[in-house]
């Protein structure tokens, strides 16, 4: 696999624009709480922005893209992106090094969490929220990654197609229920 330098720059462009939804998010809920709660609210995002690139790094990728376990979840052979580094992956990451499509991906399991903060922005405790936060990433949004993404993820063998993560921001609506 050779590593293709406009592939990899689109990639890193992306994942740097990605990356600056997280803050927007934090300033666009920061506009709809009342004046005490500003700071409050931009914690949530700006923290969740540290605390899910540390799982990500730690357990996270390797859940969500690891080898496939019934289809269910990734195995535990990238723990601590053990294996990732800038040779390009087959399966994912042909014409980029794998590091930049983890880094890619890992700015999605960020945002997501950071997202359901809107439904209860001004009501949570800080740190019942990075628990909340910590445990909806790790046992819902990694393995609903991995059916999702990963090869041999149950919903990708079954033809599912998602191109903009949508299966994954909605799965709070779908848990919720």
């Amino acid at each position: 696999m050779e590593i293709n330098s406009g592939d990899t720059a689109w990639v890193l462009v992306a994942t740097a624009l990605v990356t600056m939804m997280t803050p927007a998010l934090a300033f666009f809920y920061g506009g709809m709480v009342r004046k005490k709660n500003i700071l409050s609210t931009l914690n949530l995002s700006v923290i969740t922005m540290g605390l899910i690139s540390i799982q990500w790094v730690l357990i996270g990728y390797t859940l969500a893209f690891g080898s496939s376990i019934n289809g269910l979840i990734g195995g535990l052979e990238h723990l601590g992106l053990e294996g990732v580094g800038a040779q390009p992956d087959p399966n994912y990451s042909a014409t980029i090094p794998g590091l930049a499509f983890a880094a890619f991906q890992m700015t999605f399991a960020v945002i997501t969490p950071a997202l359901i903060t809107g439904a209860f922005v001004e009501r949570i405790s800080f740190k019942v929220y990075l628990v909340f936060a910590l445990l909806w990433s790790t046992l819902v949004y990694d393995p609903l990654a991995h059916s999702v993404w990963a090869v041999g993820g149950l919903l990708r063998t079954m033809g599912a197609l998602d191109f903009a993560g949508g299966t994954l921001s909605i799965s709070p609506l779908v848990f919720r229920r």
